[in-house]
């Protein structure tokens, strides 16, 4: 019995032991973490500042040709010649295509004949009713048959003009689409003719935007095609019926395409001009976090007490080893691109953390590097890889 008392009070000797051990390694452990301070996270900040921001309404538009049209004959017929190359331009009337008339042209040789026999004979009885040698119904048949004859005339001359396809307004040409010697039905296409300067930029705006959109007002339009390059122009008309589907307002504006650089059927970022700049805070979106409860962002603040002094009238508390996060409620306004306009909450000059805020809370210690900067661009440009 004796021997199974001393075993027993080993064992509770030895676990008593390791406990000890243990516990005063933990004991360690917490007093090192203790000694190190509050952890401190690396973010990157910015200064706010003020910012002129033109009021502006935005919109995606298409582009559209002044003058454009597909080229075609309105009649059939046999391609004879073909007095232009792709991408010329032309002037109004020059001619394009002429479809073979040689049989128009001979019916219209006899035609002439006999309009002009009509009128010889029109002449001569004229001469014989002033004698008073013919009747009136007879010089009045005359006359019938020469109108008639005159008339058969115009219209054989118009079918052999529609065999010369004429440029209908002054323009480029595009690729050509038919050959000599094709037969071509009425209304073949033959050639695109599009006029691009000016050029015209078509774009829907929310219908609240009619209090501040009349014609005259500035335009900028940007393309992918072109991303750094910017093109003005002004509002040249506005529908006058809104959308019933969309509940938006057509708006044209025209600019000027000298280098015809603009084509139709492009599509373009547009920006209207809606009144005269205004002064704004701003910061990088990234800045911002929204939550129900409003918007916040994290400043800088000064260095305060990590818990580390004497307590209860002890020593003076030592300063924390750096500056610290402070949340601060903020009202937002516009955006304009990658920047937010602050309203209020914030002065000039402020320190906003810009970046890492997921994971800071009211008075976190913070590292600042500022090596790598979110955007803050208000007009950002995609970028090509």
């Amino acid at each position: 019995m004796k021997r199974w008392l001393t075993l027993i009070l080993v064992l509770v000797v030895l676990i008593v032991v390791i406990g000890l051990f243990k516990g005063l390694g933990v004991y360690k452990m917490i007093q090192g973490f203790k000694a190190q301070g509050a952890p401190k996270f690396t973010v990157s900040t910015t200064h706010v500042s003020y910012q002129d921001w033109l009021p502006q309404l935005t919109a995606v538009g298409s582009l559209r040709a002044e003058r454009g049209a597909d080229v075609s004959a309105e009649v059939a017929g046999i391609v004879d010649t073909i007095e232009f190359a792709s991408g010329d331009t032309v002037k109004a009337g020059q001619p394009l295509l002429r479809l073979r008339a040689a049989d128009d042209l001979a019916h219209l040789e006899s035609l002439r004949a006999t309009a002009a026999l009509a009128e010889t004979t029109f002449n001569r009885d004229k001469a014989q009713f002033e004698a008073e040698a013919i009747s009136q119904a007879t010089l009045d048949q005359d006359a019938a048959t020469l109108r008639s004859a005159r008339a058969q005339v115009a219209e054989q001359e118009a079918l052999v003009a529609k065999k010369f396809v004429r440029a209908p307004f002054a323009g480029q040409i595009g690729i050509r689409a038919v050959d000599v010697g094709q037969y071509l039905a009425a209304g073949t296409h033959i050639v695109t003719l599009q006029q691009l300067d000016p050029i015209f930029v078509d774009f829907a705006l929310p219908q609240q935007s009619l209090t501040v959109l009349h014609p005259g007002q500035k335009v900028t339009i940007t393309t992918d095609a072109y991303p750094d390059k910017t093109f003005s122009g002004t509002v040249s008309a506005l529908d006058p019926a809104v959308d019933t589907d969309t509940r938006n307002i057509g708006v044209r504006a025209v600019l000027k395409n000298p280098d015809h650089r603009l084509l139709p059927g492009m599509y373009a970022s547009v920006n209207v001009e809606t009144g005269a700049p205004e002064r704004f805070l701003t910061l990088p979106q990234a800045a911002v976090a929204y939550n129900p409860y409003g918007a916040t962002v994290y400043v800088v603040a000064a260095s305060a007490d990590d818990g580390s002094g004497a307590k209860n009238g002890g020593a003076a508390p030592k300063p924390a080893a750096g500056p610290v996060a402070k949340q601060v409620f903020v009202t937002t306004g516009a955006t304009r691109g990658d920047q937010v306009a602050i309203l209020t909450g914030l002065k000039e000059g402020d320190e906003v953390i810009t970046s890492g805020q997921l994971k800071l809370r009211n008075g976190a210690l913070i590292n600042i590097n500022n090596s790598v900067q979110p955007s803050d661009d208000p007009n950002p440009k995609p970028q090509e890889h």
